[in-house]
């Protein structure tokens, strides 16, 4: 069945409602504009089976409930679905800020986002989706069905509305009964998660970089020797030789070389020893590798590329070339079938028994959006050849609908901050709700120096996490759970010790989230969708049955106020390890999970070990439970080779009985112990014991025995939590000698927020212009955002110096938020700036600097060295092919520069009069830049890939105390009129 309404406004204008077709499956329909529209789109990479989107169903006589209604402009195509008022929005795959998207926009355009920030519009990965939830708890998923940058405005009432360059069809799923069916629908579209090998469901430790074999095997002997459960090391790109990939930094030969690799004895010797010491004390090893290949004709890697033309191209035909780590480098196309055959040879032959998984990391380019998930696939392809019967492990951060069928994720380089700590919360769920169950945050944060409060914290809850790994940048503090003292590595270690005691639940539901997409981690909301107002809570989320509720504010004690809890029966229950730091559990009642002994690694027990059931019985005295258990790695579960086991309680009278209903799988069940736990309420419980496969029979004591029973569960707990050795809220300096955080500093007044890294050049690293909801600059810490130069030449003195905090200047204790910083640029030379927000002109900021003269002197060089005050700002474009640069110039002539246009240089008479402005049709929006014509000499507009410099340069000429190199410039942004 197909419907369709079209109007034709004119010949460059189209609207109406969008025609649709069912497809996949009843309750799943697709639309596109026009019957030509659908088949003009691009076959489609999100689906599993591209061929299934482009298919019709026959017989489904059901309509659609909600049909989109499109406008097609200017090569633009604009979907609109309007929705019931009090409708929720979720999705929209890796998003910072809050759970609940509605009154959300956001960008899908694959970005290195280092410090993001809760406004920020464009992460790493990309997934033009959203889910949503009706008032009456039905809800269903919209999918953009596009790989090119999209637009998703959920800011407007319950409207979804998408826009994107034409032709895209848009997918609908359900409305169904719930979230979850929806997820389920999405899944059998997209695909479903790999299953992971059990070993990747246990903690990983991290850093950038373990720059040796030795200190990778001291930190494995730490965990061991200190109790602390750990699966997984990484290792980070200082393995490398030179950071090429697919080398290592190890002893050469040739005596000619001894020179340049004098390190090298130091780092990586022998690989294969490292991954050996490592399998035998129980760790997994996982290796880090770029899309960047460097520019090097003898380097193995990019001779055999070249000699296959798999290269990213320019529009001349020649390799694209970008700065990474190694230098100039090249980039395979992965969506050639050669380069991906080519990539999956080298991993194949890289993945030796030293290598257990792949880090794919620094693949966001933006030359294409799925760039990142055509890496990811075809290193999980090169890893199952090199070992077909081992279970592939992939990690990438770049990535799009569909990405979770080869690879996990996590949610990039935070920052360590409680607003990060806060934010990782919603990022994990958002993930699991567009499809990908399988991630997590870097637990301390990956950019600055956690406090030892901070980092406990942070592992009491991201050891609930699906993906649990612990990361953190070079330069800063040591990140280890024992590196805050031993407050915070006591807590640490009941932490992980919790997590190993529920991986059989963990793993039970990765097995179906993989065998039919039901999520892993899932909002609070999930389990009582009618309640709106659970609907944007952030505290809580729910692993399969089990409540974690978590405390995530610096001052917030986690038992401080009552925890809101959904409807129904649950369970608050502990391992007698209850802590203010680690979240507190609730079992939902009418479940049964299995829980496993202690143990430092997911093999480090036996299958004859005792196997601890928790059960919660419901308000009619039932309950039931799954069990999945298999190898652990391979394949064999998918012949059959597993055993899932489904466990029922039910009470009769003052009876409760515990059985297996029913067995799935050839496996044999282990003979092993059952202890059961009956969960009772405030931490106290009835234990028995039976073998596993028989029937248990527990004889309830009598009401008034429950009820002390209960009461003393209770006064235990609060014994637990009144004695526990709290975590002191300390602040502790970093290896540098820098202070304990490098969070950037916020300068928020009028319609602005800007963040700023004194360390690193006094970068800005956004601009958030908050009615407008719009983020104007996004960088990260080393390169792009708001920099400026003290020469001609490019990131000369001034963009990476660490810059000292003058003054710091509060609104409310005068008139303006200011923050004024000093970087030391050599020869005497200071660059100085003040960036300052006025309570009388809110709407403006205001930047003030100067090239200034503090010290020269004979020697110095500053008498006769030429400097040139250049403000370099990159500014991003959320429109690309809808934004241009305007101005008018001095003699009067007026100038629109667009993207094709290339860069421009504007001086003399062609300067802008005093101001010119960033142009963003699509918003309707221009950010005005306003300066002195008489402190600029000369203006510069480059255009980036979704970015624009729009420079200011100063003369070039020697400076003096009297005779200072300044330049003044403000920044407002207007509606287009």
């Amino acid at each position: 069945m197909a419907g369709h309404e079209e109007a034709a406004l004119d010949s460059n204008k189209r609207s109406g409602k969008m025609v649709f077709e069912p497809i996949l499956e009843e309750g799943v329909f697709r639309f596109d504009c026009s019957a030509d529209d659908r088949n003009a789109a691009f076959p489609s990479f999100s689906f599993e089976n591209p061929v299934v989107r482009d298919t019709p169903i026959l017989n489904v006589p059901k309509i659609p409930t909600y049909i989109p209604t499109f406008e097609c402009v200017m090569g633009q195509q604009v979907v609109n679905v309007e929705f019931p008022p009090g409708t929720s929005f979720y999705g929209t795959g890796e998003v910072s800020g809050p759970l609940e998207r509605t009154g959300k926009r956001i960008f899908t355009w694959n970005t290195d986002a280092w410090g993001y920030g809760a406004g920020t519009t464009s992460l790493y990965q990309s997934h033009p989706w959203v889910l949503v939830v009706l008032p009456d708890g039905e809800a269903l998923g919209v999918l953009a069905d596009t790989t090119r940058r999209c637009e998703i405005d959920l800011g407007k009432g319950s409207n979804v509305k998408f826009v994107s360059p034409t032709s895209y069809p848009v997918i609908t799923f359900g409305p169904f009964a719930s979230p979850t069916d929806v997820l389920v629908s999405f899944s059998r579209a997209v695909g479903t998660i790999f299953m992971p090998p059990k070993w990747a469901l246990g903690y990983h430790q991290c850093r950038w970089s373990y720059d040796s074999d030795e200190r990778v095997r001291e930190i494995a002997r730490t965990f061991r020797e200190k109790g602390i459960p750990c699966d997984v090391i990484w290792m980070d790109i200082d393995y490398m030789d030179g950071f090429r990939c697919f080398t290592f930094n190890q002893a050469c030969i040739s005596k000619s070389l001894l020179i340049c690799h004098i390190h090298a004895f130091e780092r990586f010797p022998d690989p294969k020893s490292l991954g050996d010491y490592l399998h035998e004390n129980g760790f997994k090893a996982i290796w880090m590798l770029d899309p960047g290949i460097k520019n090097e004709k003898g380097y193995f890697v990019y001779d055999s590329g070249s000699e296959r033309d798999i290269w990213v191209q320019t529009a001349d035909g020649k390799p694209f070339a970008g700065e990474v780590w190694p230098g100039p480098c090249v980039f395979p196309d992965f969506t050639q079938s050669r380069a991906r055959s080519w990539w999956t040879d080298l991993i194949k032959d890289f993945s030796s028994s030293s290598v257990d998984g792949i880090w794919n990391d620094m693949n966001e380019p933006a030359v294409f959006k799925v760039y990142g998930m055509l890496m990811a696939k075809s290193t999980y392809e090169g890893m199952l050849l090199a070992k077909e019967k081992k279970r592939p492990f992939v990690l990438t951060r770049a990535g799009f609908v569909g990405s979770q069928r080869y690879a996990a994720t996590w949610t990039g380089d935070n920052l360590s901050t409680w607003e990060h700590l806060h934010m990782s919360i919603p990022m994990v769920l958002q993930m699991g709700l567009s499809g990908q169950p399988l991630s997590g945050p870097d637990i301390g944060g990956y950019a600055g120096n956690a406090t030892p409060k901070l980092f406990g914290r942070w592992m009491g809850i991201g050891s609930m996490f699906p993906f649990c790994r612990g990361h953190s940048e070079t330069g800063t503090k040591d990140h280890e759970p024992w590196s805050f003292g031993q407050e915070c590595e006591e807590v640490c270690r009941l932490a992980l010790q919790r997590r190993y005691r529920i991986l059989p639940l963990l793993y039970t539901l990765f097995y179906f989230a993989h065998t039919r997409g039901i999520p892993v981690v899932a909002p609070t909301f999930f389990a009582d969708p009618k309640n709106l107002e659970l609907r944007s809570q952030e505290n809580s989320f729910m692993l399969g049955p089990l409540l974690i509720h978590a405390s995530t504010g610096k001052d917030e004690e986690l038992y401080g106020t009552p925890h809101k809890l959904p409807k129904g029966i649950w369970h608050s229950f502990d391992f007698e390890d209850s802590h203010p730091d680690l979240p507190a559990l609730y079992l939902k009642g009418g479940s049964i999970i299995p829980v496993a002994p202690p143990s430092l690694h997911v093999d480090g027990g036996s299958p004859t070990d005792d196997l601890l059931l928790l059960v919660a019985l419901d308000e009619h005295g039932k309950a039931e439970g799954l069990l999945y258990e298999d190898d652990g790695d391979g394949y064999e579960f998918s012949k059959g080779g597993y055993l899932l086991t489904t466990y029922v309680a039910e009470r009769l009278s003052s009876v409760v009985t515990i059985k297996v209903l029913k067995s799935e799988g050839s496996q044999e069940r282990p003979n092993r112990r059952l202890h059961v736990q009956l969960l009772l309420g405030k931490y106290s419980t009835i234990d028995a014991w039976c073998t596993d496969g028989d029937v248990l029979l527990i004889e309830l004591p009598s009401e008034s025995e429950l009820s002390d029973l209960v009461s003393a569960g209770e006064k235990q707990w609060k014994s637990r939590i009144e004695n526990a050795t709290r975590i002191p809220d300390l602040e502790v300096s970093g290896q540098k000698g820098t202070e304990l955080s490098y969070a950037p500093i916020e300068i928020k007044s009028g319609d602005w927020i800007l963040k700023v890294v004194p360390w690193v050049g006094g970068r800005i690293l956004s601009m958030e212009h908050l009615p407008s909801g719009t983020q104007w600059l996004h960088s990260r810490i080393d390169v792009d955002g708001y920099e400026e130069y003290s020469g001609v030449e490019y990131r000369s003195a001034g963009c990476s110096e660490e810059y000292s905090v003058i003054e710091r200047d509060m609104e409310q204790d005068g008139d303006e938020e200011a923050l004024i910083l000093e970087g030391d640029i050599g020869g005497g030379l200071v660059l100085a700036r003040k960036i300052h927000i006025s309570k009388e002109n809110p709407k403006v900021f205001r930047i003030d600097s100067a090239i200034v003269a503090r010290n020269v002197g004979a020697g110095s060089g500053g008498f006769s060295r030429l400097v040139c005050l250049r403000v370099h700002p990159t500014f991003n474009l959320l429109h690309p092919t809808e934004s241009y640069v305007s101005f008018t110039a001095i003699n009067g002539s007026k100038h629109e520069v667009w993207p094709e246009s290339g860069d421009q240089f504007f001086e003399g008479d062609s300067l802008p009069d005093g101001e010119w402005m960033l142009v963003d049709k699509g918003l309707s929006l221009a950010l005005v830049n306003r300066f002195s014509t008489s402190e600029v000499r000369k203006c510069l507009v480059h255009w980036g890939t979704g970015t624009v410099n729009l420079e200011l340069w100063s003369e070039e000429r020697p400076v003096s105390k009297e005779t200072p190199l300044q330049i003044s410039h403000e920044y407002q942004v207007t509606g287009l009129l």
